[in-house]
């Protein structure tokens, strides 16, 4: 392994960073079928979702009314036929997930509403001019394409 297997002369390999494994391969192209056919698939998607004008909300919507339907279908035969119900794990949050959940969700938005008020009491002004660079960057960007295609472009990159 030379210099340039490393990444910012660390000690350890761009490989070993993206943890050593079969994903990592595939992101550095080293299984060159495996990480073609995500490829493949990726535009696969990208083109399904720009031709038929297809939303990932829509279609997260109807691929679950359809496992819904599958599942109440299965439910109703099975009770008809003396059969056992479709296995269902239970699930449930905990409190104390849903409370790190709401935790880290504080303190992120109080992170953010405190530089916002920075911004817009104008105590930082560098810090105003980076956010308005980057609004303007995103608005010049959105007015050339479109969210799926930005997501798919920066996907690739």
């Amino acid at each position: 392994m030379g210099s340039s297997d490393r990444l910012f002369n660390r000690k350890r390999t761009v490989h070993q960073i993206l943890g050593g494994g079969l994903v990592a391969d595939v992101v550095l192209w080293r299984q060159r079928n495996i990480s073609t056919g995500v490829m493949i698939m990726g535009v696969s998607v990208w083109l399904v979702f720009e031709r038929s004008g297809y939303t990932l909300l829509s279609l997260s919507s109807s691929v679950l009314l359809l496992l819904i339907t599958i599942l109440f279908v299965w439910s109703k035969a099975a009770s008809l036929l003396n059969r056992p119900a479709p296995p269902l794990p239970d699930l449930y949050l905990t409190e104390e997930m849903v409370a790190e959940v709401g935790e880290f969700a504080r303190t992120q938005l109080n992170s953010l509403v405190y530089t916002c008020r920075d911004v817009a009491l104008a105590k930082d002004s560098r810090l105003f001019l980076r956010v308005v660079a980057c609004l303007l960057l995103i608005f010049a960007v959105g007015s050339l394409t479109d969210f799926v295609s930005l997501c798919y472009i920066c996907k690739i990159s």
